[in-house]
């Protein structure tokens, strides 16, 4: 591993728990090692199989095997998160867990909280029971959003900051920036003071929407066998979110939506979901290394908060302004595999899940940014082309895919600790500068790229299709039916 002075972003005064050890949770504890001051012996992972507790050993931090549920996650917690003085910092990377339970505890202990997705807890995600609309990310967003309405201010917990939802917001910012720079828009630098602010601004450029859009070209070294799902990170985590709806930010330039197409009917109603589940639905998008390209519309918390975050409204409360956002995703070629494996056995998942590290993989980038659409430009991309060769560089225990997660779990963690008492923060309302500055070491090359690609481009043209051709940025245009 390259030799670097790595600097020091802050100290940790109290005991650290880190919640979850699987590919994430791994990744992660590195950098925490390398960018905080704090007591080694007063860390303690939990985590409900054993499977690498000899990278804990070597390192002297603590470990206790066991699930952390809704009936003992008090108990268990409360303990190794107020031991000895100082500021405890809980890092929850699990799934299977209620983010809202434990940020809740976390503040009420004044300790402080993040995690890189709203999880609720074990069977959430496929109760037959509930309806679609209970099952999305909407729905459990709300749930943080309303929490945060109760109890204003107070001990600083950040929600979703991972690579997406995370990073991708602070990308969507800077896009912006360095696009009305190109446009000659006249502004302030770095950009506007509050979310008002920055919505007018987006306005202000023409944008119609964004796509988070992602491209993962690496490659393994041997085939995938059948009855297994591979992936470049927690094959749970995607599993769950695959079969949950498609779910997308819902802007006001939209024309048409799918028969399919249901809407929210509480909350901020910044999003729609389609009856059907997200990673079975393909979308046309546009990436820099491979150009058009499919990508599944899977939900994510980042499309429906970018989508609010940029929402305008009028006196009347009627909304006046608001992006398209979603996530177009096309995975590794295993993981694309293994979709495809699983719904033609009428989606039910492989008995093995695998995520592919770093020994197992040959070569190959991980590609993720914000595809900022509609405007006098038409389109530019902006974000990380992290090559798996340089995160080996980097960074032990993790592939291209997973230090975008977790070098954001870092920035959020810094963040955080210079602003203790901001209460429950989305990564869109915290500084997007200071995040990327803590995060760009480690994302190789991040570019913009400006591209004429529309959805309506590069179609065979054989067969008739029911298109918009006066506004190739509709939806009805992206989606792929």
């Amino acid at each position: 591993m390259a030799n670097k002075d790595w600097p020091i972003h802050g100290e940790i005064t109290g005991p650290v728990v880190m919640i979850g050890f699987g590919s994430i949770g791994r990744g992660t504890l590195p950098l925490i090692e390398r960018h905080f001051n704090f007591d080694k012996s007063r860390m303690v992972v939990i985590d409900p199989v054993d499977t690498d507790r000899k990278v804990l050993d070597e390192r002297g931090i603590g470990f206790v095997q066991a699930a952390v549920t809704k009936e003992n996650y008090k108990d268990l917690l409360t303990p190794l998160l107020t031991e000895g003085e100082g500021q405890g910092f809980c890092v929850n990377l699990s799934v299977d867990t209620s983010s809202l339970d434990l940020m809740k505890l976390c503040r009420e202990l004044g300790v402080l909280y993040i995690d890189t997705v709203v999880e609720p807890w074990l069977g959430f995600y496929f109760d037959t029971t509930a309806d679609n609309a209970s099952r999305t990310n909407y729905a459990l967003r709300e749930t943080v959003r309303q929490e945060k309405l109760r109890n204003p201010g107070g001990t600083t917990a950040v929600s979703c900051c991972g690579a997406n939802p995370g990073m991708v917001s602070w990308f969507v910012k800077q896009g912006l920036v360095n696009l009305a720079q190109d446009m000659k828009l006249a502004f302030e630098e770095p950009g506007p003071d509050d979310r008002e602010g920055w919505a007018k601004f987006m306005q202000r450029l023409g944008v119609k929407g964004i796509h988070i859009a992602e491209r993962d070209t690496q490659r393994t070294k041997k085939p995938k066998p059948m009855d297994v799902f591979w992936n470049t990170w927690s094959v749970e985590g995607f599993i769950s979110e695959g079969m949950q709806p498609a779910e997308l930010g819902w802007g006001t330039h939209e024309k048409w939506k799918p028969e399919n197409a249901r809407e929210q009917k509480e909350g901020s109603k910044a999003a729609i979901f389609l009856e059907q589940p997200g990673a079975n639905t393909r979308v046309r998008t546009w990436c820099p290394t491979p150009g058009a390209q499919y990508g599944f519309l899977v939900t994510h918390n980042e499309s429906v908060s970018i989508a609010d975050y940029f929402t305008l409204r009028g006196g009347n409360g009627e909304v006046t302004y608001r992006p398209t956002c979603h996530y177009a995703y096309h995975p590794c070629n295993d993981a694309v595999l293994s979709l495809h494996e699983m719904f033609g056995a009428a989606g039910k998942p492989q008995p093995v899940h695998h995520v592919l590290d770093e020994n197992e993989l040959v070569d190959g980038i991980d590609e993720l940014g914000v595809l900022i659409y509609g405007h006098e430009k038409n389109a530019y991309w902006y974000g990380s082309q992290l090559s798996l060769e340089e995160t080996r560089e980097l960074a032990p225990y993790q592939n291209a895919t997973g230090l975008q997660v977790t070098s954001a779990v870092l920035a959020g963690m810094v963040w955080a600790l210079e602003n203790p008492e901001a209460g429950i923060v989305e990564t869109d309302e915290m500084d997007y500068r200071r995040c990327l500055e803590i995060q760009l070491p480690y994302l190789g090359p991040v570019k913009g790229y400006y591209t004429d690609w529309t959805p309506i481009d590069q179609r065979p043209g054989l067969f008739p299709e029911d298109i918009d051709k006066e506004d190739p940025w509709q939806f009805r245009n992206i989606l792929v039916r």
